[in-house]
């Protein structure tokens, strides 16, 4: 049966709303995303996401950045580096120099799950980067784990060679899922106005079709006072 008739035509925009907002709901973004560690005597050792991209960051000694090779649709949910990322312990084998400056880096690749297709993420690994005073953190990746690829942009793509291919693409979200491990994952906000926390459709998309079944209905009672 084709869509020829007043009443199917709204069915069928119904159907196409209801098809078209899960696919949209559906896709992410594989992307290195750059975090600081937040380290303060009244609170423990917290990843917050980098309020800079690490071409213009300009860490001071004793500071702790992270990577982690990801999918996720916002930034705020991206996947937080994984493993230990206490300083100390990351440039025990470093010591500090007159002129230079010492930062901790965390790398984390990520997982099978994240990772393009054919490709095999490297375990997550540390760094200490010896930089001059006024280097930023582009330069202390630079320094500890060359190849970096960047995109004409200025994003980040690669570090240390890692993705080969790809920069910051879209994907559908039909990866296996992985459970996240205590402490390391971001928790979506279920009141961020993207859904209602429980993977049901958002509030935008009930109202959509809360207007198309009123059309529906408008449309029958049209159709049946014409045939009256």
């Amino acid at each position: 049966m084709t869509c020829r008739r007043l009443v199917l035509p709204v069915l069928c925009l119904l159907l196409a709303v209801l098809g078209t907002a899960g696919q949209a709901q559906a896709v992410g973004y594989r992307y290195w995303s750059f975090w600081d560690r937040n380290s303060t005597a009244d609170t423990a050792d917290t990843w917050v996401y980098a309020t800079q991209g690490p071409s213009t960051a300009r860490p001071s000694d004793g500071d702790v950045q992270g990577f982690r090779f990801s999918v996720s649709e916002d930034p705020k949910d991206s996947a937080k580096p994984r493993g230990a990322a206490d300083f100390a312990t990351i440039c025990a084998k470093t010591p500090a120099r007159e002129g230079s400056k010492r930062v901790g880096l965390v790398l984390d690749f990520g997982t099978t799950a994240d990772a393009p297709s054919g490709s095999t993420p490297p375990s997550p690994r540390t760094a200490c980067a010896r930089i001059d005073d006024d280097a930023t953190t582009a330069e202390a990746l630079a320094a500890v784990a060359k190849p970096l690829r960047y995109d004409t942009n200025a994003l980040l793509c690669a570090i240390a060679g890692y993705p080969t291919t790809g920069c910051g693409e879209p994907v559908a979200d039909d990866r296996p899922k992985t459970p996240a491990s205590p402490g390391t994952e971001a928790k979506s906000n279920p009141s961020d106005g993207k859904g209602n926390g429980d993977g049901g459709p958002s509030v935008g998309l009930l109202a959509g079709i809360a207007a198309v079944a009123a059309l529906g209905a408008a449309a029958t009672w049209q159709a049946r006072r014409r045939r009256n």
